[in-house]
């Protein structure tokens, strides 16, 4: 009777679980929500936290599946600058791209970004109907217009012959792996990963068009929204803007 009748002290805290569970799409799971606490003023450990989501039934919805990429026409190889090293110390220095494939109601839908290896924030990317190259000249033309010219910013891709000539206009250096050696774009395949689970597996869609609005929304998100552990809790673009202003 005395438990029955006792005041729950973890109340106040279980609502604002629930909350950050919530406005998250069930994409967090306990290791996430205790960062999210933490900045609310709730200072509870994981374990804690892990307890209570247990209680109030809240499970991540998320579980990663193997990413298997999309690969169009490769052509000419340029020299592999990149060479697995995806440290950077400050934002654009090294770039990563690569495209994506989703295939939804008998339809195809391709998105390119643009990472930086500094935040793992997305400088640009495009959306298109079809794998053509103003897809990917659009997409470089937007991340352009962030930096100066001349800057020798490294940018990685598994693919890339097309554009070299708007690279070595910009000051880009162009950075390209071997054939069949998906290894030195791990980062941006993760990232392909990552939105997969998060998005493509975790919802259910209408159409293409309902697919590519939770696209759009779902990349700003990431940018902004989703927290990083490594990035000492912050959402990509919100550390790029910190580092940004360090530099």
């Amino acid at each position: 009777m005395k438990r029955i009748n006792s005041v729950d002290k973890y109340k106040a805290v279980k609502a604002e679980i629930t909350a950050i569970y919530h406005e998250n799409k069930g994409r967090y799971g306990y290791r996430r929500i205790t960062t999210e606490l933490h900045k609310r003023n709730f200072l509870l450990n994981h374990k804690t936290v892990q307890r209570l989501m247990k209680e109030l039934g809240l499970v991540c919805r998320v579980r990663m599946k193997k990413y298997r990429s999309y690969k169009g026409e490769v052509g000419k190889i340029a020299p592999n600058l990149l060479n697995r090293d995806f440290h950077a110390e400050k934002p654009n220095q090294k770039w990563v791209t690569d495209v994506t494939e989703f295939s939804l109601f008998g339809e195809k839908l391709y998105l390119s970004p643009i990472l930086d290896l500094c935040s793992s924030d997305l400088v640009s990317y495009t959306i298109s109907a079809h794998p053509v190259l103003s897809m990917v000249t659009i997409m470089l033309d937007k991340a352009f217009e962030k930096i100066p010219d001349g800057t020798g910013l490294i940018l990685h891709s598994d693919q890339g012959w097309q554009y070299q000539q708007m690279l070595r206009e910009k000051g880009v250096r162009q950075s390209m792996s071997r054939k069949g050696n998906c290894l030195d774009n791990a980062v941006i395949e993760n990232f392909f990963e990552l939105l997969k689970s998060e998005l493509l597996y975790l919802q259910e869609f209408r159409s293409m068009e309902h697919f590519k609005l939770e696209l759009i929304e779902y990349l700003d998100y990431y940018n902004n929204c989703r927290i990083k552990a490594k990035l000492k809790g912050l959402p990509p673009a919100i550390h790029r803007q910190q580092a940004l202003s360090a530099a």
